[in-house]
């Protein structure tokens, strides 16, 4: 039976499976109580360590189901990874954002759902441009200090905004994020493909992935239509719908046709050679995996078995078919050269340009 291997998180000290549980959609909503605590008993036994939730899944129901499965089992704390996120906590102004406000009210307020003295991760959910870059470093530095979270990370974030949250970092030492979560399957590649490895190599930001088969896209289901049961006809997913109905849902849905052919021929689904493409990628710390049944959990953690399969050749075939490798940009040129916008003060840019990789991390060297 497959079961997870552990990479480090980034340049951290952090071992982590390499897919984790995701709660989006399941916990608190598509699934009942019953079933979550199936889902997560499994993945558990199977060897996963690592269990992502935020404030914002089900209005925080997803965390409440989280943490009364966790009080249930009884596992060692020590034993497992709970991450959650942090940025849409409630209607009031105050209570979204990553104003150190809500950081640090959210976190205490995720805590308590989760009935846990601290989570190993806290997540920055999205960047905000209405708060200093300088403030939000500070207030994720003072929530690991008070021990309510070991490490924090970002989602969603650019590359200039997770530069610039090191280079705040350095300069007035506090705790830099340690990971970067981003959306990785067949059609959302050059992040992690060419920006992430860049982040990595500079500062020791990890990637953490989610989304393998694009909410369900890659899985094959919607080859015919949008099922009744699927996650496309949940109400407030109409997005989700019309991105499959598209004129450019319909061509991926021919591409993936084809690479059924390629699933086929290696004896495995096509959901599963999607998540075995994404576990490929040695860029990438972790693949996040959401599932609605144990079944298809199991059928999931699967995958893990045709990642060796997948040679040199069988992914040349892939790329041939989706035709969308990224190219690194070419910044040689004054006009195409990004430029990085720092909110504080300037003297970040030569530090950028001088840091240390064996200064990255305060608690020791990488």
């Amino acid at each position: 039976m497959a079961r997870p291997t552990y990479r480090n998180l980034g340049k951290s000290g952090l071992r982590v499976s390499n897919i984790g549980f995701g709660t989006w959609v399941t916990f608190g909503g598509q699934v009942t109580d019953e079933v979550a605590e199936e889902l997560l008993t499994v993945a558990y036994e199977r060897g996963i360590n690592f269990f992502d939730t935020a404030e914002v899944y089900s209005a925080g129901k997803a965390e409440l189901v989280l943490g009364k499965i966790l009080k249930k089992k009884q596992w060692r704390r020590s034993s497992y990874i709970i991450s959650t996120k942090i940025y849409w906590g409630g209607k009031a102004e105050t209570e979204k954002g990553l104003s150190r406000k809500h950081i640090i009210e959210g976190i205490q307020a995720s805590l308590g759902r989760l009935q846990l003295d601290y989570v190993d991760i806290v997540f920055a959910n999205k960047a905000d441009s209405h708060v200093p870059m300088e403030e939000i470093v500070r207030a994720m530095t003072f929530v690991i200090n008070q021990g309510w979270a070991m490490y924090w990370g970002t989602s969603r974030w650019s590359t200039m905004e997770i530069m610039e949250s090191y280079s705040v970092a350095r300069q007035f030492n506090l705790i830099p994020p340690i990971a970067e979560q981003a959306e990785y399957h067949y059609f959302q590649r050059e992040k992690v493909e060419i920006q992430m490895p860049e982040m990595y190599h500079k500062i020791g930001v990890g990637t953490i992935t989610w989304s393998p088969l694009a909410c369900g896209i890659l899985s094959g289901k919607y080859d015919d239509g949008i099922p009744i049961y699927s996650r496309a006809a949940l109400k407030g997913y109409n997005w989700l719908k019309e991105k499959i109905l598209s004129e450019e849902g319909r061509r991926q849905q021919a591409k993936l046709r084809d690479i059924a052919i390629i699933a086929d021929q290696l004896g495995c689904s096509l959901a599963q050679l999607a998540i075995a493409w994404c576990v490929k990628n040695e860029n990438i710390s972790q693949v996040l995996l959401g599932a609605s049944t144990v079944d298809q959990l199991c059928e999931d953690i699967q995958a893990l078995q045709y990642v060796p399969k997948l040679t040199g050749a069988i992914m040349e075939e892939i790329e041939r078919i989706l035709g969308n490798k990224p190219r690194p940009r070419d910044y040689g040129s004054a006009e195409n050269k990004p430029k990085l916008k720092l909110k504080s003060d300037s003297t970040h840019r030569q530090f950028l340009r001088n840091f240390s990789l064996a200064k990255i991390f305060p608690w020791g060297k990488t």
